[in-house]
């Protein structure tokens, strides 16, 4: 299936590297004109991508990236709200206020800054799509994470609320809930658990691993795919959906 994205618009949030990184290229590769951010100053050297510097836990910073992206791609059809942290890994009386509020700033606040900023531009290019990633933690509880559970379930309710108040404005929103996404977050996050369960790595790894009933992993790639299908024609008529892509996940633990 040929996903043609020739002149489409798109703002990326962390776009320099990861998912973002893998997003970006692949939504230029179809022909599409792309904007990202990144707090990372050595991905964002090396993007080759129109890009800026953003603090997403930065209200003022996430409105300023989306305006700047419009003025520099002369409008915007999509924006891909992707950045985020994976907030502390403890026993809930454990995790400080400081730490809570990081993580729901910028797992959830920020995507909410990003498109209430973004929704003017989608409505004057008379419609478009907003994705937001939101997780499997999204979906099911996930202990030792509550901060970062909590945040992924409220990108969920967000999405769904937003889908309905602009589809009379032939805008789409939709959320993207990845799994076991192989690369260094996803270890780190294993290495955490592990060390506050007192296991191994591996023990962790293949706890998480059986269940998922394929067993594996999902790629960067697999969930840019889901991204490109739903901007494309072919997603036109998919909104307020939370679409897992994970290999079906069963529980996290």
């Amino acid at each position: 299936m040929t996903v043609d994205l020739a002149g489409l618009r798109v703002a990326i949030s962390a776009g320099a590297g990861g998912i973002g990184r893998v997003m970006a290229d692949s939504f230029a590769g179809r022909g599409a004109k792309v904007f990202v951010c990144d707090v990372d100053d050595e991905a964002l050297a090396d993007c080759p991508h129109p890009r800026m510097r953003t603090d997403m836990g930065d209200t003022a910073a996430c409105e300023e990236f989306v305006d700047v992206a419009a003025s520099t791609l002369g409008g915007l059809d999509v924006l891909v709200n992707n950045a985020g942290i994976a907030g502390p890994t403890a026993r809930v009386e454990d995790v400080t206020p400081e730490a809570l509020e990081a993580t729901l700033r910028i797992d959830l606040a920020a995507m909410f800054h990003c498109a209430r900023r973004a929704v003017p531009h989608l409505r004057n290019a008379g419609g478009g799509s907003i994705v937001n990633l939101s997780s499997a933690a999204g979906r099911f509880g996930f202990p030792l994470r509550s901060p970062y559970a909590a945040a992924k379930w409220g990108v969920v309710g967000f999405t769904k609320s937003l889908s309905i108040e602009l589809g009379p404005d032939r805008i789409r929103v939709n959320a993207i809930l990845p799994g076991l996404v192989a690369g260094d977050r996803i270890r780190r996050v294993i290495e955490a658990k592990a060390q506050a369960q007192g296991v191994s790595f591996k023990e962790k790894e293949a706890e998480l691993l059986r269940d998922v009933s394929l067993r594996s992993y999902v790629t960067q790639h697999d969930i840019t795919n889901m991204a490109l299908y739903l901007c494309s024609p072919f997603g036109a008529t998919i909104s307020g959906q939370a679409l897992s892509v994970d290999g079906d996940v069963q529980r996290l633990g």
